[in-house]
């Protein structure tokens, strides 16, 4: 019994806690909200740590470099088994060149082209149209 009237000899303590800051304007307690919420955003985090680092599969061709879509398909192949090069419209002759640029200078490694699928997406322009974008999606596995 007596931990039971502790527990609510407790919980009548964090009562009255709350109810003071709404009876009292003033900001004189600052330490509650400090210590309130410093615990429990420490709680939710979790400190980052390399075994939980997100791992990306796709790599979506752009603007950028050529050299730059190789680099990171060949980093990602390196942690993964397959990883999906994906681009649409006019960069769809850029991601074949990054698929080919790994097919044939990193042959000896043994990368190879697992899957290739086409599709077109339907898309708004800025006049308010919609139009069909060719997309493309290649596959490059060890």
């Amino acid at each position: 019994m007596s931990s039971n009237s502790d527990a609510s000899d407790i919980l009548d303590e964090i009562l009255e806690d709350t109810k003071k800051p709404t009876s009292t304007p003033e900001p004189t307690s600052t330490p509650e909200p400090t210590s309130t919420p410093e615990p429990e955003t420490k709680s939710s985090k979790k400190p980052f740590s390399p075994e939980q680092k997100p791992t990306r599969k796709l790599i979506l061709v752009g603007v950028k470099p050529l050299v730059t879509y190789v680099n990171s398909t060949l980093t990602q192949l390196s942690t993964l088994p397959t990883v999906t090069i994906k681009a649409r419209g006019q960069r769809i002759t850029q991601a074949v060149d990054v698929s080919q640029f790994i097919m044939k200078r990193m042959h000896s490694i043994g990368y190879r082209i697992s899957d290739v699928r086409i599709s077109s997406d339907a898309l708004e322009s800025r006049d308010g149209k919609t139009r069909n974008v060719s997309t493309i999606e290649i596959d490059i596995s060890k």
